[in-house]
C-alpha cells in the first residue's frame, strides 16, 4: 500500500473519532439541558408548595441534577481536549497528504517531462531514419535515371600517334591487349572500339566527327608541360596545348563523358579537360610502355564487366601492382565538379 494510502487512511479515522466526540458532546449537552429543565420545575414546585416534605424532596432533585450537570461538564470538558488533540492531529496528517501528493505530483510532471523527451528523441531518430532512406531513395532513382541515360552500345576511339622523330612505343601490343580484354568481359556486345593511326593534327577532328565516341583514348608520347606529341603531315612530332585540346572537345556533341590520355605527364591536359566532359585519365609523369599497357587494359576490362568509374580505376592501378609494376601512383582520375566516380557507369550491365 502506498504510503499516501495510509495518510489518507489516517485523516478518515480522525474525522470519525471526531465526529463520534461531537455526537457525544450534543448528548452530553441535552443531559445538561434536562437537567437544568428538572431544576427549574423543582424550584417552581418549592415556591408555590408550604409542604415541608414536598420542599425536601424537590431539593435532593435539585441536588441531584446539580450532581449531574457538573459530571456532565466535566465529560464536555474531556470531550472538548480529546477533540482539540484529534483536530491537531487531523491536520498533521492532511499536511502529510498534501506533501506526499505534491511529491506525486512532482513526479509525475518528472516522468512525463522524461516521457516527452524520450519521445521527441524518437521522433527525432526516426526523421533522421527516414531521411537517411530518402536520401538514398533519391541517390538511387538517380543512379537509375543515369542508368537509363546509358546507350545499349558505347564506342571507344583509340588514337594512337608515335612519330618518326620520338621513342618508339608497343602501341599495336596496347591496342590488341585492350580489345582482348574487352573480348573475355561480359559486356563485349556493348563496346564497339574504333582505331585510327598515325594521327596528325588535321586527322583528329575528322576521326571524332566519323565515329562519334563515348570515350576518346589517346596513347601516344607527352611533353613535360603537359602538351600531347600528334604527328605533322612528316610524320614528326607535333605538339598540341591543353587549350587546343580544350577547344577541340568544345566543339564535339555532349555524348562523349570520358578522355584517356594515356601518355606522360598528360595529367595537366585531363584536369583542364574535365570541364567539359564527365571524366579523365591522366599521368602525373612519365609512364612506361608495359605499365601503360597493362593499365589500360585492365581498365577497359572493368568497363566491361560493367564496373563504375571508380572502381575500374582502382582495378587498373591494383594491376599494376599485381604484375610488381611499381607505377600505380602514376594514373590520376579526375572527375567534373558535382560528379562521383562511383555514379558514372560507362556500360550498362
Amino acid at each position: 500500500m502506498a504510503i499516501i494510502d495510509a495518510y489518507k487512511g489516517n485523516v478518515t479515522r480522525k474525522r470519525e473519532a471526531i465526529s463520534k466526540l461531537v455526537s457525544e458532546k450534543l448528548k452530553v449537552n441535552d443531559k445538561i439541558a434536562k437537567a437544568r429543565s428538572k431544576i427549574d420545575s423543582a424550584n417552581a414546585t418549592i415556591k408555590r408548595t408550604k409542604s415541608t416534605s414536598t420542599i425536601k424532596s424537590k431539593l435532593n432533585e435539585i441536588a441531584r441534577a446539580e450532581k449531574e450537570i457538573t459530571t456532565a461538564e466535566k465529560k464536555i470538558a474531556d470531550i472538548g481536549k480529546k477533540t482539540s488533540k484529534l483536530e491537531k492531529e487531523l491536520s498533521a496528517e492532511q499536511k502529510k497528504v498534501e506533501r506526499e501528493e505534491e511529491k506525486i505530483h512532482k513526479q509525475r510532471l518528472k516522468e512525463e517531462a522524461e516521457m516527452q523527451k524520450k519521445t521527441q528523441n524518437q521522433i527525432a531518430k526516426l526523421n533522421r531514419t527516414l531521411q537517411a532512406h530518402e536520401v538514398r531513395q533519391s541517390e538511387m532513382q538517380s543512379q537509375i535515371e543515369e542508368l537509363k541515360k546509358l546507350p545499349d552500345t558505347i564506342t571507344v576511339l583509340f588514337l594512337a600517334s608515335n612519330p618518326t622523330d620520338t621513342q618508339s612505343l608497343r602501341l599495336d601490343a596496347e591496342c590488341r591487349e585492350i580489345q582482348e580484354m574487352i573480348r573475355k568481359s561480359d559486356y563485349r556486345d556493348n563496346i564497339r572500339f574504333e582505331t585510327r593511326w598515325a594521327v596528325r593534327t588535321s586527322d583528329l577532328l575528322q576521326a571524332i566527327n566519323e565515329v562519334n565516341p563515348d570515350i576518346i583514348h589517346f596513347s601516344g608520347h607527352g611533353a613535360k608541360n603537359g602538351d600531347l606529341v600528334f604527328e605533322n603531315v612528316n610524320g614528326q612530332g607535333k605538339l598540341v596545348t591543353k587549350e587546343a585540346m580544350t577547344q577541340t572537345i568544345m566543339t564535339l556533341s555532349d555524348k562523349v563523358r570520358l578522355i584517356f590520355y594515356n601518355a606522360c605527364f598528360s595529367s595537366v591536359q585531363a584536369e583542364h579537360i574535365v570541364e567539359h566532359v564527365e571524366a579523365a585519365i591522366g599521368m602525373n609523369t612519365s609512364i612506361g610502355d608495359n605499365a601503360a599497357l597493362v593499365f589500360a587494359s585492365q581498365f577497359y576490362s572493368s568497363i566491361g564487366f560493367g564496373k563504375n568509374l571508380k572502381t575500374a580505376f582502382n582495378q587498373a592501378k591494383a594491376a599494376l601492382m599485381l604484375e610488381g609494376i611499381d607505377e600505380e601512383t602514376t594514373p590520376e582520375l579526375f572527375v567534373q565538379n558535382g560528379l562521383k566516380a562511383e555514379n558514372i557507369v560507362l556500360v550498362q550491365p
